[in-house]
């Protein structure tokens, strides 16, 4: 809907453009004459039904010329951050979302971890990891951190074959397991 939004506010604003290009083209060549161009202009200032439709147009462009040089600016979803390899068959690229939730996957399945959150950076050595962990606090925390260590960096190089320079653990806090109350009912 936004594409097809985007394509009428183009088709509109070079239109606009267009006519506009031709009006100041006959200018230049004579073609019209100065009066009529100073009539126009007189009518924009003292005139009000002219500047009623004016002033909206006119907005309009500004508006439409602003939407384009937002879109010019954006990151468009090919700027979307990635891992890039080549090899023998094409080039291959992992976004860091796709790095990040093999991450997680790879630490939920240490037993103790309550939550997640990750973070991924590339540098020259490889990949460097930052995952936050919730731990449950039954279980020794630099044997979980071990684990979670172990598991993230192996599980990252047998499916991406990228190399896992650094893994942080972060240990955010341990959750607490609410009392079990049997309730009796009376």
């Amino acid at each position: 809907m936004v594409k097809v939004l985007d394509r009428l506010l183009l088709l509109l604003f070079s239109g606009i453009i267009f006519i506009a290009s031709v009006v100041l083209l006959f200018l230049a060549f004579g073609l019209i004459p100065l009066i009529a161009a100073e009539n126009f202009v007189h009518d924009i200032y003292y005139d009000m039904d002219t500047a009623v439709i004016f002033i909206p147009v006119t907005i309009a462009v500004f508006l439409i010329s602003i939407r384009f040089l937002y879109l010019a600016v954006r990151r468009g979803k090919s700027d979307v951050p990635s891992i890039d390899q080549r090899t023998d068959f094409g080039d291959i690229r992992i976004s860091l979302d796709t790095v990040e939730n093999l991450a997680l996957k790879a630490a939920g399945r240490t037993r103790g971890v309550k939550d997640l959150r990750s973070r991924v950076k590339v540098n020259q050595a490889g990949l460097e990891f930052v995952i936050r962990v919730i731990v449950d606090g039954e279980s020794s925390i630099p044997a979980l951190t071990e684990e979670i260590q172990g598991n993230v960096k192996n599980h990252i190089e047998d499916i991406t074959g990228i190399p896992v320079a650094h893994v942080t653990v972060f240990v955010a806090n341990i959750q607490q397991s609410s009392p079990t109350f049997k309730s009796r009912v009376e």
